[in-house]
């Protein structure tokens, strides 16, 4: 399944890289090669949790190559967990 291979690949890149995934949101494929993702991290949790505020959640965009690895991504917002979006 190839749109579970690209989801693997995005969770291994960010893991290592990042921070652990909390969520990919989309998966599409390129509008001529490749795939975009879209994917939420939790960022510095640790620091959030010693001073009792609320999580930050950064909104990735991701691009694979067609070989299902990331070649770019880019942090397209920032903002509180429980922030509802309009």
């Amino acid at each position: 399944m190839e749109i579970k291979e690209i989801m693997d690949n995005v969770n291994d890149f960010f893991a290592k890289n990042v921070a652990p995934p909390h969520k990919i949101t989309s998966v599409e494929a390129g509008e001529e090669q490749g795939w975009k993702v879209r994917v939420e991290v939790i960022e510095e949790k640790e620091y959030m949790k010693r001073y009792a505020k609320d999580q930050m959640l950064g909104v990735y965009n991701v691009v694979l190559n067609d070989d299902k690895e990331v070649t770019s991504f880019t942090r397209e917002d920032i903002r509180y967990r429980s922030k509802i979006e309009s």
